[in-house]
């Protein structure tokens, strides 16, 4: 959920960008609407009306905070990366902390997801529709996906060589294995409202990754 450049924890950064400014109370819950409405419903599904009417604010107040709906999507996307990128840092920078409690971390906002009634992961539900988004929007969900990626690969390749993890495969191909099955999970139980679907996923994965007890 990054662009060019890796930090020690692993995470894609995106480089170099002014410092954000503070956004007006009434800009936040535009993006928390718009948030919840994508993850929802999808991003084509939902208009300024939609968000103007749950606010009861005026269409031109959106406008006025975010011109077009791609400038909305991306200022919730950038958002929701950032968000997600500080607290992955934070928590692979635990030295204390063994590698399958970061990735019981990870997990926990799957599954947080998956006590909802049919919420997913935001660039999880725009990659259903990829083909239907502006360039702008395509490539910020190839930058999460792939960012996700690569700190499930430093915190296997971690757990490798702490004697914690087993692979059968690469760091880096198991990392596109944890994530898909994730993602895949959480649509599946969007799909048929059972929960189980995720938690069986993540107990399969954990266990395929234990060490071999000696």
């Amino acid at each position: 959920m990054g662009k060019a450049g890796t930090s020690a924890a692993g995470v894609v950064k995106r480089g170099p960008k002014a410092p954000a400014q503070p956004r007006s109370e009434t800009a936040e819950k535009i993006l928390d609407l718009a948030e919840m409405l994508i993850q929802t419903r999808g991003c084509s599904a939902f208009s300024y009306q939609d968000i103007a009417d749950a606010l009861k604010i005026r269409k031109a107040s959106i406008h006025y905070h975010f011109e077009s709906k791609t400038d909305l999507v991306v200022a919730v996307i950038d958002r929701y990366s950032d968000r997600l990128e500080k607290a992955l840092d934070q928590i692979a920078r635990d030295e204390t902390a063994t590698s399958m409690a970061m990735l019981d971390h990870y997990t926990a906002a799957y599954t947080a997801f998956a006590e909802t009634r049919d919420r997913v992961c935001l660039s999880g539900a725009l990659a259903g529709e990829i083909l239907a988004l502006p360039p702008a929007l395509r490539e910020r969900v190839a930058l999460f996906f792939r960012s996700h990626q690569r700190w499930l690969k430093r915190i296997l390749t971690r757990g490798a060589a702490r004697g914690e993890f087993r692979l059968s495969e690469s760091a880096e191909k198991t990392a596109r294995l944890v994530f898909g099955a994730l993602q895949g999970a959480l649509l599946v139980k969007r799909t048929t409202g059972d929960a189980a679907q995720l938690r069986d996923v993540i107990a399969a994965l954990k266990s395929q990754l234990r060490a071999a007890q000696s």
